[in-house]
Formats: structure tokens, sequence, C-alpha cells
């Protein structure tokens, strides 16, 4: 759970709840989130030049819920640290990210904020996610009200159960829109996971995307390559061990790819509650880490975990 702030026009301190917060890129450091446009504070973070992000911290639950409600004084009695722009910040959360506003993007009936990471705390508290025992309870529930999931697709009454079934049904009508986009945009689907790929991977050899991409079985020919650097969305050095990384232009793209990805996202988990949403991240997350067969061999040894926590999602 996140609380946002930031100082409003008239130099009030502005705070939310939002559970839309993700990282978007490594190289910059960039963050997302989304607000409704009908919030009473949307006016005040358009406005805004800098913004923060904390991640609660599991004894906070309490912020998360004042954080949440109209009409209080939220920031009663506060311990409060100031940022650039006067931005008030929290104190003693698991995680806080200060950040200029980089880019807005319009998703639905949502705004999508973009922000560079300027100044970043952690600490080793845990952050709040869930209450014991009610992730699993909620899924159960779920499950047992919704065995009937097939329409009129000609699926057989065993595959309609298997986990990869659902899990690339779900990928592929989530997956829909982006495509959408990139035809727009005359890009390939596989284009597309380079440049998410670069995003958290940048100045990284050919060879060495190429193998990562690989493992979800797909390609990324010279051709793909061409087209992306005469669209002058990536760089590429022959003569530097053919290191790879996006251009300004590219990093741009990824901003609003990534912003349309989490729109996206917020609709295909709106029946959902915020304890599902965590819950559903985490047991996904669980699966990946138990079929992880590992990174490619060109891959130096310190990056072995970046297969475990690279984005190549939509």
């Amino acid at each position: 759970m996140t609380i946002v702030t930031t100082s409003g026009l008239d130099g009030n301190d502005i705070g939310l709840t939002a559970n839309s917060f993700n990282s978007v890129s490594l190289t910059p450091p960039l963050v997302l989130w989304s607000l409704k446009k009908d919030s009473l504070s949307f006016d005040a973070f358009v406005a805004a030049d800098f913004f923060a992000v904390h991640v609660l911290a599991q004894d906070q639950e309490i912020y998360s819920s004042r954080f949440a409600s109209r009409g209080v004084d939220k920031f009663a009695d506060l311990n409060l640290a100031r940022g650039p722009g006067n931005i008030p910040l929290l104190n003693d959360c698991a995680a806080r990210f200060v950040c200029k506003t980089a880019f807005r993007y319009a998703g639905g009936d949502h705004e999508i904020f973009v922000g560079e990471v300027v100044e970043f705390d952690h600490s080793d508290l845990p952050p709040l996610l869930f209450h014991n025992g009610k992730y699993a309870k909620l899924l159960q529930v779920e499950l047992e009200t919704n065995t009937d999931i097939t329409t009129e697709e000609e699926m057989s009454g065993l595959d309609q159960g298997f986990l990869i079934t659902l899990l690339g049904r779900a990928h592929t009508q989530m997956q829909s829109k982006i495509r959408t986009e990139l035809s727009c945009r005359r890009l390939t689907i596989n284009q597309y996971y380079l440049i998410s790929l670069l995003g958290s991977f940048d100045n990284r050899t050919l060879d060495q995307l190429r193998d990562v991409l690989a493992r979800a079985e797909m390609e990324v020919n010279d051709e793909m390559v061409e087209d992306l650097i005469n669209k002058n969305l990536i760089s590429y050095d022959p003569t530097s061990e053919h290191l790879t990384r996006l251009t300004t232009a590219g990093q741009k793209l990824l901003m609003e790819l990534a912003s349309l990805s989490k729109d996206i996202e917020n609709h295909a988990l709106e029946e959902l509650d915020f304890d599902q949403q965590q819950s559903l991240k985490l047991m996904l997350l669980e699966i990946i880490t138990t079929t992880d067969p590992g990174p490619p061999a060109s891959w130096p040894s310190k990056l072995n975990q970046l297969t475990n926590n690279t984005r190549c999602g939509g």
C-alpha cells in the first residue's frame, strides 16, 4: 500500500492512498501511479512539479485508512519532513520515492503520472501488503463462485481448469490493446518487449537481450533492430561491444506504453480489492520463481537475478 503526497496550488499539503504504484525504468529511474480524474486532489497533482510515493510499513495501516478518507486532516499530528517544492514527506516508511513529474498520460477515466526518482530512502521494515490468512480465503471464494469461466470458446472441461490455459487467456486478452497501439506506431510486439527490456537493463549487448527474450520464445532479428534504429528509438554502437541503449525518444515511448499497460492492468483488476490484487501478484511471482530455469549463459553472474525482475509485461 502506498501514499502519494504533494504540495497544492495554495501551499496546502495534499495526500492520498494509492494502490497503482509501479516501477517503469531503472535507467533513468522512473515510477508511475494513476489517479481518477474526478479526485478532489486531481488538479493539485496535475500542477505539481514534484510528488512523493511512500510504501507503508506493516504498522502504518492507520495511515492507509486516514489518507483514503475525505473530510479529515490527513496530516494532523504527523512528524513530516520536506522535499523539493516543499512537498510533505512521511517518516518511518518501508520505502520512499521523491519524484520530479516527468510525464502525464491520459488513460480512460484516470491520469497516469510518471515521475523521475530524485531521492530514494528505504528501511528494513516489512511493507503493508495483506492480513494473515485473508488472501487464501478470498481466493477460495472467488474460485468457488466462478467455476463456469468459459464463454463460447471451444475449450474442453479439462483444459479450462489448467493454470497454463488461464494464464494464456488472460495474457492474450490484456495484450490486445497493447498490440493495437503498437500497430498504430508500426511496431511489433517483439520490438515492444525489446524496448521494455532496455528500460530495465539499458546498455547491454544485442546477444544478451536476445537471449533473455528467447526464453519467452521471442525472436529479435536484425531487421527489427534496424527498424528501431531508423525510428530513433534505440542506439546501437557496433564499435563498443555492440552495446544497445534507448534514445530519448525511446525512453518517452517506453513511458507512454508503460502508462497504457498500467491502465489496462487497472481495468483488468478493478473488480478485485487491494488484498486480492496483491495476493494474485505475489502468487504469480512465486510461480515465476519456482519455474525459472535461471539466467542465460551470456549474462554476467552478478546479473543472475535480472530475469526474475525483467518486466516484459503488457
